[in-house]
């Protein structure tokens, strides 16, 4: 047997897979290579969620559906096979009863988006062990992980490649000479871009806070208003005083900048009930509106309350330049990982053996 022969993984039947030319090698290959499929999938996501936030639904569901087929022939193979194939079964088993869970348990804490679990929860029944693919002298992943379950490697990776996006913002920070403490988690940006940036507010009036107003908040209220940011700012006086609300508000809208199609609920209806009158004449009565706003979109706005628009608000109105974070959009370093998996294998076990740990 071979070197190449000796290293290789194992197929889902337990077979060893050579690269020897034959249509039966070829058909016991062929789920790995549709696979492959779902690449330029996530890297069409990963470049969405870099420019709107936004990935539609139907993004998934085609692999969604490819994934179930080919777990099915991958499944059928097993237990069709010359082996028990009881390996594989449990690697299943831990993809689906441990990945997607997790997966959905970070969307409900907020850690995920809706985007972001959908895709990893599709990983878990895509990518539940490790595909094989065969180049000259070599086969693909070059260094598969001993537990063997695909959808991990992926999750391990991804969470590597996240690490270095607030490392490359401090970088850029000190190579600007800004320090602060949010230097690791945002950068400054001047106000009259933040209607058309993505991220959360790290400063209120009384200081630097890692809760701020989310950017989508403040473009459903100015949407809801009717008005815009450079409006605001010339004449705060007008719109913190609840007497300024129109009638008949806008449908605030989902806080998207360019909204295509990838929103998952939006607003349906032609506009909003109530009016200021509900919350009193006084000028102090509601400042800008706020409670007013939430209450008519029945809703937080991505996690915000009264005070905290109130505040970012205020700041808004006389700041030349705010610290934002940006966020990390989960699919771009989801997809890096991806793609490190495929290709190299298990990144993070690979550091570990390094360093004499694994």
């Amino acid at each position: 047997m071979s070197d190449l022969e000796r290293r290789l993984p194992t197929s889902p039947t337990g077979t060893i897979r050579t690269v020897d030319a034959g249509w039966g090698v070829v058909l016991e290959s062929l789920p790995d290579l549709l696979r492959l499929l779902a690449v330029p999938v996530f890297g069409w996501a990963a470049y969405r969620d870099i420019k709107t936030r936004r990935v539609p639904n139907r993004t998934w569901l085609p692999l969604a559906l490819l994934a179930v087929v080919l777990l099915c022939w991958d499944t059928y193979a097993v237990v069709t096979g010359p082996t028990s194939g009881r390996l594989f079964l449990l690697r299943v088993a831990i993809s689906l009863g441990v990945v997607a869970p997790l997966s959905y348990g970070f969307w409900l804490i907020g850690g995920f988006g809706g985007a972001d679990a959908k895709a990893f929860m599709l990983v878990s029944v895509l990518f539940p062990v490790y595909p094989t693919y065969y180049l000259s002298g070599a086969a693909l992943p070059l260094e598969p992980s001993l537990v063997g379950v695909f959808s991990l490697t992926i999750l391990s990776n991804t969470v590597l490649a996240g690490v270095v996006y607030p490392l490359g913002i401090a970088a850029g920070n000190l190579a600007r000479g800004r320090f602060a403490w949010p230097m690791f988690l945002g950068k400054p940006v001047a106000v009259e871009r933040l209607p058309e940036a993505y991220g959360r507010l790290l400063e209120t009036p009384a200081g630097f806070t890692r809760a701020g107003l989310d950017l989508d908040a403040l473009r459903m209220y100015l949407q809801w208003r009717g008005g815009s940011l450079a409006a605001l700012r010339a004449d705060p006086d007008t719109y913190r005083n609840p007497e300024s609300l129109p009638e008949e508000p806008n449908p605030p809208g989902d806080g998207s900048f360019v909204t295509d199609g990838g929103v998952d609920d939006p607003p349906t209806d032609g506009g909003v009930e109530g009016t200021a009158d509900q919350f009193g004449t006084a000028g102090t009565a509601d400042p800008w509106g706020a409670e007013q706003f939430l209450h008519d979109i029945d809703g937080s706005a991505y996690g915000t309350d009264p005070e905290t628009l109130r505040g970012a608000l205020e700041l808004l109105a006389d700041a030349d330049e705010v610290w934002v974070s940006p966020g990390i959009p989960f699919l771009v370093p989801m997809f890096a990982g991806l793609v490190a998996a495929l290709v190299y294998g298990d990144v993070l076990y690979a550091l570990l053996s390094a360093l004499g740990v694994a």
